[in-house]
């Protein structure tokens, strides 16, 4: 059986910029999540960023993406917009698209989603996160126990501006006694799209096993490699009219 091919796309701006950062992910937290997901047998993961060419999201590069994970934090102005179009093109037509951490306010996450997918509230203070388990049987839970503690990390608090999600794998509680709805899966088109909350830069949550597993399971849940193989879809546009449509 193929691979699953994953492409990893970050930012890479906080790596290069800020000394804590490197020193947590000397090869950057794209690396890290590519070599996470390079574990599996049944995954190929390779990085794009945002300071490539056309971002490293080529026509032919995300031809090539059964599904692209999302991490991005201070620069989502600086996305084009064209780029989004295409990424948003490939969701439509059974891309999957992992969004992380602070990428809900990405432009291609609000696009998908059509709301502001604004915070409640937020604060970085280091403290303690459980991820509780919604759906014990859901295949991105599969492997983890009751919850997953993250030592150190960044709140996120409700409300979360996001339509209601059509699955909820994860539900957060952070020490200072907030909660948020920290795993959701939706479908646009013929993509699934998964939102994973954890990943503040200044802390190692992406070398942590449990987190590592979900991003695996994950991947291999919004993977739709096989759907547009023999087929290809129809996009579309304000041009083509009923009478026209009607002609196919």
């Amino acid at each position: 059986m193929a691979k699953i091919r994953v492409t990893v796309w970050g930012e890479n701006l906080h790596e290069q910029s800020s000394e804590s950062v490197k020193k947590v992910y000397p090869k950057g937290m794209h690396q890290c999540i590519a070599d996470g997901l390079n574990e599996a047998s049944d995954i190929k993961a390779i990085t794009a960023t945002l300071q490539q060419q056309e971002h490293g999201l080529t026509e032919k590069a995300l031809a090539n993406t059964d599904v692209l994970t999302w991490w991005g934090h201070i620069a989502h102005d600086q996305v084009k917009d064209e780029i989004v179009d295409r990424v948003q093109k490939r969701v439509l037509e059974g891309m999957g698209l992992i969004a992380l951490h602070a990428s809900f306010h990405s432009k291609i996450f609000r696009r998908l989603m059509g709301t502001t997918c604004n915070l409640g509230c937020w604060r970085i203070t280091g403290e303690k996160e459980r991820l509780w388990v919604c759906q014990p049987a859901h295949p991105i839970a599969k492997g983890i126990d009751r919850f997953i503690e993250i030592p150190h990390t960044e709140m996120y608090g409700e409300p979360f501006g996001i339509p209601v999600p059509e699955e909820q794998i994860f539900i957060t509680w952070f020490e200072g006694g907030e909660v948020f709805r920290s795993g959701n899966v939706w479908r646009r088109g013929n993509g699934r799209i998964f939102y994973f909350e954890p990943g503040h830069e200044t802390f190692p949550i992406y070398f942590q096993e449990e987190v590592k597993l979900v991003l695996k399971n994950a991947v291999r849940y919004v993977c739709q490699q096989s759907i547009w193989k023999d087929t290809i879809p129809m996009m579309i546009t304000p041009e083509m009219t009923l009478e026209k449509l009607g002609k196919k």
